[in-house]
């Protein structure tokens, strides 16, 4: 079972219920674009859902564990898409996150590379940028 965000927006920044949104994701849909799926992957740190984080890995770069619950919680404020463009069956998002660890705040900006595969984007790897 899964937790549901307060707000009755979706945590990614879309304005739909999160049934509607990055819910259907997270229960099995598949991500229709590498965008879609770096906005269930946002909501799915915002909610804690390993799992899906992990499921949603390339098997070549996916790592054993993320480990989430052993980190300092950290409180998630928001998604801005920078860029998402597709070639065929690769993509690149270019993104920045927004949390507060401890009261302090963070921004963490990444372009991120997906692949298609079997009908399904996974998240393969990215680069932070400073």
């Amino acid at each position: 079972m899964h937790k549901s965000p307060k707000s009755p927006s979706c945590a990614c920044g879309l304005p739909h219920p999160y049934a509607a949104c990055c819910g259907r994701y997270h229960a099995g849909e598949a991500a229709p674009s590498a965008e879609a799926l770096m906005r269930s992957r946002y909501t799915a740190y915002v909610l804690g859902l390993e799992d899906y984080l992990l499921a949603t890995w390339h098997a070549s770069t996916r790592p054993e564990a993320l480990g989430l619950a052993d980190d300092a919680p950290a409180k998630w404020l928001g998604l801005e898409i920078r860029r998402a463009e597709t070639d065929g069956e690769r993509a690149v998002v270019a993104f920045v996150a927004r949390y507060k660890v401890g009261g302090r705040a963070h921004r963490l900006s990444e372009t991120s590379r997906f692949v298609l595969e079997d009908g399904r984007w996974y998240y393969v790897d990215g680069d932070l940028v400073a």
